[in-house]
């Protein structure tokens, strides 16, 4: 029978600046959202307060279960997930366009934020197992199952249509697959699809052209909202009445906060409620507005320290399944930072993704919290194995 007793762990091992980054960053964001969902709005601070607490339970119960149990659990737990992403078409319940969430009383619980976690560890367990010392480097025949471990729950993802958590995971596998050293032939390939995006993107929306004539290659089989948002990106005074409208009172708010902000609960843009979702989404204007540009560099130094100690981890770790763990956490944070502050201030296009600890929502931090979790699992895992 396995020994689910935990090996004996050191103090010294601990990732304190992670856990301090990550606990920092939690209490700004909760002093945040007070100002965010001031009155008449329901005061989210409290409910945000409880899912950070019930995220430090789970993360603790993870940083303590037996690493081996956790690698043997990796496919149960992928396997449950996407069970969880296919009931939501028969039991989901649809807010906003999106089937994205199963409602359970006074809870709503968003499975793609745990599905996340679950494409994490069967990635990791792949690379894990799949490791041949022989062969370094990863070409195209065995990078085919890792492709298919991710793009099946991404897909699931795109079709409630929730394309900014979609985005987030094929970003996150992307880092994941460079971290196990694919062949020069795959990196090659890569770089060719890249490149061929970017031209895509010329071709349909920047290279001048008859409108009867035109010619594109995926604009006109997107949505109508989707192209909108590519437009309004790449010309940020287009229809600022209509689809551009959000994204310029984001902006607004962003700059108008200055050096060192209007002060806590002082911000026009929040108060009067021109920003959308202003406590999920949104949440990084109303810092911005409210506390400057200063204060937005001290919460970006918070995020760096999450991130190093990821990576301090990731550098640490003893096999390949914790390295691939933290590496795939660490992914996922920094993605999802980027692409939040990118849409907000206009870098980026829009597409509805929240700020880790920052954003109101009990998937979100509950699921962060697990990628805390396995951190700290993998910072205090002894083995005598090296990486390979």
């Amino acid at each position: 029978m396995m020994n689910l007793s935990p090996e004996r762990r050191s103090v010294s091992q601990m990732p304190w600046l992670l856990l301090l980054a990550t606990l920092l960053t939690t209490a700004v964001g909760i002093y945040n959202l007070a100002s965010a969902s001031r009155p008449p709005s329901a005061p989210m601070w409290t409910s945000q307060a409880a899912y950070f607490v019930v995220g430090c339970l789970v993360a603790a119960a993870v940083a303590w279960v037996d690493p081996k149990l956790l690698e043997k659990l990796a496919v149960p737990i992928y396997l449950a997930n996407l069970a969880a992403l296919v009931a939501l078409k028969f039991f989901g319940h649809k807010a906003k366009g999106a089937e994205s969430w199963f409602v359970i009383g006074p809870l709503r619980v968003q499975p793609a934020e745990f599905m996340k976690i679950g494409m994490l560890l069967m990635l990791a367990k792949y690379f894990h197992d799949d490791y041949r010392p022989q062969q370094p480097t990863y070409g195209f025949l065995r990078l085919i199952p890792p492709a298919v471990i991710a793009l099946v729950p991404t897909a699931l993802v795109l079709v409630q249509p929730d394309l900014g958590t979609a985005l987030m995971m094929a970003f996150t596998t992307m880092t994941v697959l460079l971290f196990a050293r694919p062949s020069l032939p795959v990196l090659l390939v890569l770089g060719v699809l890249a490149l061929a995006g970017v031209g895509v993107l010329w071709n349909d929306y920047v290279r001048p052209q008859p409108t009867e004539e035109r010619f594109t290659v995926i604009r006109h089989k997107l949505k109508k909202h989707q192209d909108a948002r590519i437009t309004g990106w790449l010309d940020p005074t287009s229809d600022l009445k209509g689809s551009n409208y959000h994204a310029m009172q984001s902006k607004i708010a962003v700059g108008s906060g200055g050096t060192e902000g209007k002060g806590w609960m002082q911000g026009t843009q929040t108060g009067l409620r021109y920003l959308p979702e202003q406590h999920t989404d949104f949440i990084f204007s109303v810092f911005a507005e409210e506390q400057g540009f200063l204060k937005c560099l001290g919460l970006l130094v918070l995020y760096a320290g999450i991130l190093l100690g990821a990576l301090w981890v990731a550098a640490g770790a003893k096999e390949r399944f914790g390295a691939f763990v933290a590496v795939g956490v660490a992914a996922m944070i920094f993605w999802q930072v980027f692409e939040n502050i990118g849409m907000v201030t206009g870098l980026l296009p829009i597409t509805g993704i929240t700020l880790p600890l920052m954003s109101y929502g009990g998937s979100s931090m509950v699921s962060v919290m697990i990628g805390i979790g396995l951190l700290v699992n993998v910072a205090l895992k002894r083995q005598r194995s090296g990486l390979g």
